[in-house]
């Protein structure tokens, strides 16, 4: 039986970590086992910053964005060495388990630990959902209606400058969010790294909508393509339409976390747990098709995420 475990956040925050953590504590607790607070990621589980955690530990925060625990990068972590502090702390707590909540690389930390004994579950905490092995990450749906809501502030003065807009949403290697904002706010064109594009016809089909009477336009492009400012000089150039370029930035990590975030991270939270008291580790957590399913870490990790190529072309479809 488990007696002692541990929850940490590690990576970038996402909005719903703290119902994913609110859900590693009481779940624990119910079962009796003793539940530590890792504070600043890998960081804090090497030099030990580690509290005790109760019932009211995780009051009032399940509505709160960000991470209670806090979250830090680590590079001693990835070598060898960190492990090994990591592993000794562990023992020195009598800490069986870990609950890491983060993304790839949070997980690759977690296979390290768990390749030294300590049982590790991950949970998916990214705002990018670029994590393969679940079809939706903890942060994504808030991040999401973040950048949609920002993006129609910013066609309030698009229109009445009768301007073009050209909006960069995150994901740093994935067009998930881009793709979706765009749908969602009706993007004229969005432009991800997924999918090769053509600035003539960005500007072809601007001018097209143009002589329909559109006298204002929205381009959503993410933040791995990079270079908003440049597209948005050159589009000006193509058309005459003063561009005016707006990098949304972190304010998309931040802010209370939607239903579905909330409701996901406590189910995948819940999870966790119970795999732990089964002493099953090194697994990662995720959601396919609405249920709640596990996969063996590297397993996961191999796993490759396709891009929402529908998605894409109803975007560009109904955008004019």
């Amino acid at each position: 039986m488990i007696k002692k475990i541990g929850v940490l956040t590690s990576g970038g925050d996402a909005p719903g970590m703290n119902a994913a953590v609110r859900a590693v504590v009481r779940a624990a607790i119910r079962k009796g086992i003793e539940v530590y607070g890792i504070r600043r990621g890998y960081n804090g589980l090497i030099n030990g910053d580690i509290i005790e955690m109760n019932e009211r530990s995780v009051s009032d925060i399940i509505q709160r964005g960000g991470t209670m625990l806090y979250t830090a990068r680590c590079p001693e972590f990835r070598t060898e060495e960190g492990v090994l502090k990591a592993k000794e702390k562990c023992e020195e707590l009598g800490l069986e388990g870990i609950v890491v909540i983060g993304g790839d690389g949070s997980f690759r930390g977690a296979a390290d630990l768990s390749a030294h004994g300590i049982l590790c579950v991950g949970l998916p905490g990214t705002i990018d959902n670029d994590i393969a092995c679940t079809d939706y990450t903890i942060g994504y749906d808030t991040a999401m209606n973040t950048a949609m809501e920002m993006v129609d502030k910013l066609r309030d003065t698009a229109q009445s400058h009768d301007r073009c807009s050209v909006v960069e949403v995150m994901g740093r290697g994935a067009g998930y969010i881009a793709v979706n904002t765009g749908v969602a706010v009706g993007a004229t064109y969005v432009i991800t790294s997924e999918i090769p594009y053509d600035l003539n016809e960005v500007a072809k089909k601007m001018l097209e909508s143009r002589k329909t009477g559109k006298q204002h336009f929205i381009i959503v492009v993410s933040e791995g393509v990079g270079h908003s400012e440049e597209i948005a000089r050159v589009l000006e150039e193509k058309t005459g339409i003063e561009a005016r370029t707006t990098i949304l930035g972190h304010v998309q990590r931040g802010g209370a976390p939607t239903v579905r975030d909330r409701v996901a991270a406590s189910q995948m939270g819940y999870y966790a747990v119970e795999l732990l008291a089964q002493g099953i580790g090194n697994r990662v957590v995720g959601m396919q098709k609405g249920e709640v399913v596990d996969y063996d870490i590297q397993e996961a990790l191999a796993m490759k995420k396709p891009y929402e190529d529908q998605l894409y072309h109803i975007a560009q479809e109904i955008a004019f």
